[in-house]
């Protein structure tokens, strides 16, 4: 394979969601970059993807499985370590994909050796006119928030200036070999949520670039794994929100944080919980909180 043209290999998680997984793979059929594959981790679906899906019919797409249900973090990571890529494409199997997707994205890398990550804009499928991200603000470690630009506004010339980013979007991020080789994978404590956001801190940390990439469009279809109200994304977005300032941020940091979480996040959370009846979110959160007491290691893998 020529220079100018690396292999890429996309990396998916299939979680029951059979279904899913084969309009993504149609929709990565329609790809024009010339050297790709397609790597399909089954995390655990029951029954077995392999049952439900003829892989055959995708003959750039390799089945995965994992036989317990490894989150996002560990799926993608055997991904990886599955991968024969120059570059790992994390992509969602809840999106579908530009034909030129992977040559827009590839730019940047052949252009300027120092980035490492170059991410798409991402448009929601349900409503294409809206863009769900075009870049992150900065972290506000005293909060442990990060702002996506452009999320719910309508597409327009303003999100079209390619730029750097503090952040990727775990949704669609296509990686160097050389960022995985210095900086590690996904950490796995992370599970679900949050996990990208640490790793593009630690590739920053590296001195590697994380680009934005306006050229490049990709369709979300949001939270189809998980769902917006499930129980499990109120626990990993708490729990995962306060690791991440416990592994990134510096001792003023922590401590104005968990003044912050302590006396206007917990308390407000847990109480609109209770009033609205949904005892099992409040569980949730009271849970993810606790987790973080009970393992005093931050910085472990």
């Amino acid at each position: 394979m020529s220079p100018a043209v690396p292999f890429i290999s996309l990396v998916t998680i299939n979680y029951n969601q059979a279904e899913m997984t084969r309009l993504f793979l149609e929709s990565a059929r329609g790809l024009t970059y010339p050297a790709f594959e397609v790597i399909v981790v089954d995390n655990a679906s029951s029954p077995a993807l392999s049952t439900q899906l003829d892989l055959n019919q995708y003959p750039f797409a390799r089945l995965i499985r994992s036989e317990q249900n490894m989150g996002f973090t560990g799926g993608n990571n055997l991904g990886i370590d599955a991968a024969k890529g120059d570059y790992f494409f994390i992509v969602n199997n809840d999106t579908e994909l530009e034909p030129n997707l992977l040559t827009e994205l590839i730019k940047p890398f052949l252009e300027n050796p120092q980035v490492g990550v170059v991410c798409p804009k991402i448009r929601f499928f349900d409503a294409p006119n809206l863009v769900q991200f075009a870049g992150y603000g900065p972290m506000n470690m005293f909060t442990g928030t990060a702002h996506l630009v452009g999320f719910n506004q309508p597409d327009g010339p303003q999100f079209d200036q390619p730029g750097t980013s503090p952040f990727a979007h775990g949704c669609a991020m296509l990686v160097s070999r050389a960022v995985v080789n210095r900086v590690g994978r996904f950490a796995d404590r992370f599970f679900l949520y949050y996990e990208e956001l640490d790793w593009s801190q630690r590739i920053r940390n590296a001195g590697f670039l994380i680009q934005y990439q306006p050229t490049a469009t990709i369709w979300h279809k949001e939270s189809a794994s998980v769902g917006r109200e499930s129980t499990i994304r109120t626990y990993y977005l708490t729990r995962n929100r306060i690791l991440f300032i416990r592994r990134h941020g510096s001792l003023v940091q922590r401590w104005v944080f968990y003044g912050f979480f302590m006396v206007a996040v917990l308390p407000k959370h847990v109480a609109s919980y209770v009033v609205k009846g949904r005892f099992a979110h409040a569980s949730a959160f009271l849970k993810a909180t606790f987790w973080n007491l009970q393992h005093g290691t931050a910085s472990a893998v």
